[in-house]
């Protein structure tokens, strides 16, 4: 983490510079603490992989000021960012990612010409609501 989120939690390593534009793919996470909303878009726009990012707040404005700014192609408001998949958006099995603004190669009809942002609101769901013996029912509707 950062100088200040150390020593808000002692136990929290120190990242390096190269760590901030490091994917994760275990149980880690990089903390950094900044003094804002503006500097918290900027700096996952600077750092973020443009896949999935979320923000936990109560305050409307800055929520959608977050949903539109940052440059990710999923975006969340107070939900978990496990529910950025394919099944999930209701796109059926989910083939492959990209965070590129590009199309695909070969043949490609209009889905493949465009870009998609994602922009989930939620109340504090996990993924883990909706799976499992006693799952929730999940479905795809428009807004």
């Amino acid at each position: 983490g950062c100088e200040k989120s150390r020593a808000l939690a002692p136990e929290i390593g120190p990242a390096t510079e190269a760590e901030w534009d490091m994917e994760y793919t275990g149980l880690k996470l990089a903390v950094k603490v900044v003094r804002g909303l503006e500097e918290a878009i900027d700096f996952i726009n600077t750092h973020g992989s443009g896949h999935t990012d979320t923000i936990l707040t109560e305050n409307r404005e800055s929520a959608e000021r977050f949903l539109n700014e940052v440059d990710s192609s999923s975006v969340i408001w107070n939900a978990s960012t496990r529910f950025a998949d394919g099944f999930r958006y209701g796109l059926g099995a989910e083939i492959g990612i990209s965070t590129n603004k590009t199309h695909a190669r070969g043949p490609v009809g209009l889905d493949g010409l465009v870009i998609y942002k994602y922009k989930l609101i939620g109340t504090g769901q996990t993924v883990s609501d909706y799976s499992g013996e006693n799952a929730r029912d999940f479905t795809h509707k428009p807004l």
